[in-house]
């Protein structure tokens, strides 16, 4: 067989017999692995698909997927992994990114389809320029339009190094996300185990991470309250998973603590990344507080009047589609509010969410934390709804655990809350509703609000 040209593809073969992929309860070795990757080779031979040319790639997190992205990483290609979308945001997608090719993946079937555009976008040129793989990875839009961030593909793949601790690790997020891309990449690198899933609910998480002895969970706050609701951690064996990783919102440091008391065996690290900026090494102070060292190799960071800026060696290009906020000294502006303790920061959430209460400032996250320890809320989102006296006064959406009589409930909310919060933080408004607060990302969306 021919060796792979790039040195993290060829690094894969030597992981043989080992496996690298679960996909619907069936095993994939490194062997067929890179198999795949060869066969997906001369498919995009057959199909002229050149360097620099803009893919995008549909379809599950298969590993039919996995070796699609990998071949065509190697071939130089720019690539917009995309998972299954209504018709007007994936032609959305396809405009925003200037798709010149449609790979779609179906099971082990894979067709390709030109689509007759031409990608001329300058940041396109640049990575022609350089003869470097590119990746292009859409926000969730969950506050407006998505932006189309791309990534030099080489700069990603820099960050992964030689093996030293493989791990079975449960792809929770798929490749569409910078965690998606990170799992894989991380979990094959170390010549781990990917166990995907083809849908994700507490029961099904719980039932791979004990069939499959999955050691690493990556995963969301949103979905990690859901598990404690379900109670689905108690009815499945979790002896082999060690490490819960969460991140791509704040954490209530309720949830938190009650996740550590439900799973004593299991460390809780938070992590921190954006699309546009990788996955920062970071370190949690302890497993139940929400305070994380952030930065490490290729990472640093600033605080400016209170907003994490950071600046990373494998940052976007930039947008396809808006400006990027990027500064004179290549330092991003996050928009993540913090607070600062020696070396540690808190993340607090996004400046755009902060509820001015005449001129007082609310976290909408400080409030969903308190409104969590209500026995019967599930899920509580916060935002602002404005006021002719106020400016601005607190508004929480909840999803409750049990039918209940809504005016009693709510007195004994406000009530939970006027104990625990400044009278202006206390939700003025508070509406019962039996939406997800959630999208597909399993990410908090306060678009309901």
């Amino acid at each position: 067989m021919k060796f792979l040209s790039h040195s993290f593809l060829a690094q894969l073969q030597e992981f043989g017999e080992t496996e690298a992929v679960v996909f619907n309860g069936a095993s994939y070795t490194y062997t067929q692995l890179v198999r795949d990757i060869s066969e997906w080779r001369e498919f995009l031979n057959e199909h002229g698909v050149a360097p620099g040319q803009v893919v995008a790639l549909e379809g599950p997190s298969s590993p039919n997927s996995c070796a699609g992205l990998l071949a065509l990483v190697e071939r130089g290609a720019i690539v917009i992994p995309l998972t299954s979308l209504p018709g007007p945001k994936r032609a959305e997608f396809h405009e925003v990114a200037q798709v010149e090719t449609v790979i779609t993946v179906d099971g082990l079937e894979r067709s390709c389809v030109q689509t007759g555009c031409v990608a001329d976008h300058e940041l396109y040129r640049r990575l022609r320029a350089e003869n470097r793989p590119g990746l292009v990875l859409f926000s969730s839009g969950t506050t407006g339009r998505s932006k189309a961030t791309v990534l030099d593909f080489t700069k990603v793949l820099a960050r992964y190094g030689e093996p030293t601790r493989p791990r079975r690790t449960l792809a929770f997020l798929n490749l569409d996300h910078i965690g998606g891309i990170n799992t894989l990449l991380h979990t094959l690198s170390q010549g781990g185990t990917v166990v995907t899933l083809p849908e994700r609910t507490p029961q099904t998480v719980c039932a791979a991470v004990a069939r499959h002895r999955v050691q690493v969970l990556p995963t969301t706050p949103t979905f990690l309250n859901m598990l404690l609701i379900s109670g689905a951690y108690q009815e499945h064996d979790l002896s082999n998973l060690q490490l819960i990783t969460y991140g791509t919102e704040p954490m209530p440091l309720g949830t938190l603590q009650r996740l550590k008391a439900a799973l004593p065996a299991v460390r809780f690290k938070q992590t921190y990344g954006l699309s546009e900026l990788g996955i920062l090494p970071t370190k949690s102070k302890t497993d139940d507080t929400l305070w994380v060292r952030l930065g490490g190799p290729g990472f640093e960071y600033q605080i400016r009047d209170g907003i994490l800026w950071i600046r990373s060696e494998m940052a976007m290009l930039g947008y396809l589609n808006a400006p990027a906020p990027f500064d004179d000294e290549g330092f991003f502006n996050t928009q993540d509010t913090v607070e600062v303790d020696g070396e540690y920061v808190r993340i607090l959430g996004r400046k755009s969410e902060i509820i001015n209460v005449a001129g007082e400032k609310v976290y909408p996250s400080e409030v969903e934390n308190i409104l969590l320890e209500f026995p019967t809320i599930a899920e509580a989102t916060v935002s602002g709804k404005p006021s002719p006296v106020t400016g601005m006064v607190v508004k929480a959406v909840v999803k409750v655990t049990e039918p209940t009589d809504e005016r009693a409930f709510r007195h004994a909310v406000r009530a939970h809350c006027r104990a625990r919060l400044e009278a202006f933080k206390v939700p003025a408004i508070i509406e019962i509703s039996d939406a997800d607060h959630h999208n597909d990302r399993f990410k908090k969306t306060r678009a309901l609000t």
